[in-house]
């Protein structure tokens, strides 16, 4: 989040961690943007919670495309100036499902060297299996990111089979992980994580109910490197 207060401080611990793959996470909802005097922002200057209507504004008013494309490009601009290579991206409350955002981010995108970037496509099936039947919901979103992975596709974009994080957002503990590898389906598949060392104001607001710290807690559980082996899971990590 390039725009976020604790920006710079994110960028100076990646490069003190070369090994590390970031990305840039793009927000056009509940955050903070680069542009302050758009019709994108609030009052306050940053983008509104209300992500639903600003879905249909997104698509319906179309003297705002150039100002998404503003801001989107403003986004890139201000990852290329932090001197980190450019891993992947996604956005905020995935909203680049939304066809205007994820033209928009895929077109703008490739002409800063984005090269990857994420589909949230967490297949029923598998969370069937873990435990946790899907909702309504989660099966349309299912459905609905398909149009993203075309667009995907024709762009030339590299994406990961499945996307794992959506129904237990905030929540990835470490017996669900464990379950979750035990069926991972063939292919390659993400799975991400909010894990953070505490919890603070902006957090808390930004994130509520997210148990950041007990994500960490089992990302760093020494039984999962075993666990991956014996499922013959090759994994690697980013930011």
């Amino acid at each position: 989040m390039v725009g976020a207060p604790a920006a710079a401080d994110a960028v100076a611990r990646a490069h003190r961690n070369p090994g590390l793959r970031v990305g840039l996470h793009l927000v056009l909802v509940d955050g903070d943007p680069i542009l302050r005097h758009s019709a994108l922002v609030d009052a306050s200057g940053r983008f509104g919670t209300d992500q639903v209507r600003r879905g249909f504004a997104y698509f319906f008013r179309r003297r705002l495309v150039a100002d998404l494309a503003a801001e989107i490009t403003a986004q890139f601009t201000a990852f290329a100036a932090s001197g980190l290579k450019l891993s992947h991206a996604d956005a905020h409350k995935h909203m680049h499902l939304h066809p205007t955002v994820g033209a928009l981010l895929i077109g703008i995108g490739r002409r800063f060297g984005l090269t990857e970037l994420r589909v949230p496509a967490e297949p029923p099936a598998i969370l069937r299996a873990c435990g946790t039947p899907p909702a309504l919901g989660a099966r349309a979103l299912y459905m609905w990111s398909r149009l993203l992975r075309r667009q995907v596709r024709r762009a030339g974009l590299v994406t990961a089979d499945h996307v794992f994080g959506l129904a237990w957002s905030g929540q990835m503990t470490r017996p669900r992980i464990g379950t979750l590898i035990e069926h991972l389906p063939p292919g390659t598949s993400e799975i991400y994580f909010h894990p953070a060392t505490r919890r603070d104001p902006y957090l808390s607001a930004l994130m509520p109910g997210y148990d950041h710290v007990g994500e960490l807690q089992t990302l760093l559980d020494p039984t999962l490197p075993a666990l991956l082996d014996r499922y013959a899971v090759m994994n690697g990590a980013r930011l």
